[in-house]
């Protein structure tokens, strides 16, 4: 793997990594069958893998075993395929297109896309359990409620409740804020600190980095519903305009397209500066914060 190239570091990592959720996912022909191809469906071959990237840049910052990570950046995306699984069903945001194909419970039915949210739930907490992160069980339990907390009421799940109720309301920029530090951010900063536990880091260094989560988080939020507003539905691999379809409160429709704009860059520059005092180990680390303010899906 080239040291030198962020694009070459990234492909090689997401191609990787697919292999190893390939192996890590039932296998289709293990009954349920259906369950289980519906499982592979929602997870493989699709997406960005940001939070999976997150963790192995703050892995390799932390002298993690890349094997270690694996299994930690697996059960992040499994709990982020899971929530957009139910996200995308007609009880929620009733979409029909993710990633660029159906999403599951179009290509399948609403009784599965449910059950594979709520198998993939449980495979995530599985894989941390069962594997070794940490040479300190301690540590390794601290990961497992980390993860936990960061998918509940006072994480992602609770923050999709704020948004649920929030539909048709004009929200303040903390409320919007309070909102989507939950639904988004908690699952980001918990790929970083999970990526990060698997290695040997300071109190002070996770501090940052939490800090450094905290606010690449809310920028892809603001990016993500700057990108709704502007881009396509063919660049996306979603329904574009979704959100103000349905008439959701975001960043665009509280400050604008060029304050919101504005506000993703602060929050790029006050990442960047959590980071310092890392040097060249958080290479990674910018890297992502470029890619993710940068982005055009």
């Amino acid at each position: 793997m080239s040291p030198d190239n962020f694009q070459t570091w990234s492909n090689d990592h997401q191609r990787r990594f697919e292999e190893v959720l390939r192996h890590l996912l039932p296998s289709a022909d293990t009954s349920p069958r259906r369950l289980h191809a519906a499982m592979r469906y929602s997870v493989l071959d699709g997406g960005k893998r940001v939070r999976p990237l997150l963790a192995f840049a703050a892995g390799e910052l932390a002298g993690a075993d890349v094997a270690r990570v694996n299994f930690a950046a697996a059960a992040v995306e499994m709990i982020h395929a899971y929530s957009l699984v139910h996200d995308d069903m007609p009880c929620m945001d009733d979409d029909v297109l993710r990633r660029g194909k159906p999403t599951c419970h179009v290509e399948y039915d609403e009784a599965t896309a449910l059950l594979v949210g709520d198998a993939l739930q449980s495979l995530a907490f599985q894989l941390l359990s069962e594997h070794t992160l940490n040479d300190d069980a301690t540590r390794q339990l601290q990961m497992v409620k980390l993860l936990a907390a960061a998918s509940g009421s006072r994480g992602m799940a609770g923050g999709q409740a704020i948004d649920t109720d929030s539909l048709g309301k004009q929200l303040t920029l903390p409320e919007l804020e309070h909102m989507h530090i939950h639904k988004t951010g908690a699952l980001i900063r918990a790929a970083i600190l999970l990526g990060a536990h698997c290695g040997t880091l300071h109190e002070k260094q996770m501090k940052q980095l939490d800090h450094y989560g905290k606010c690449i988080g809310l920028a892809f939020q603001v990016v993500d519903d700057v990108l709704d507003a502007e881009a396509d539905t063919a660049t996306l691999g979603k329904t574009a305009g979704k959100d103000a379809d349905n008439d959701k409160p975001t960043y665009v429709t509280l400050l604008g397209v060029p304050a919101a704009k504005q506000m993703s860059s602060d929050l790029h520059r006050e990442a960047l500066e959590a980071l310092s005092g890392f040097g060249d180990a958080a290479r990674r680390l910018r890297e992502l914060a470029d890619f993710i303010v940068l982005r055009k899906y």
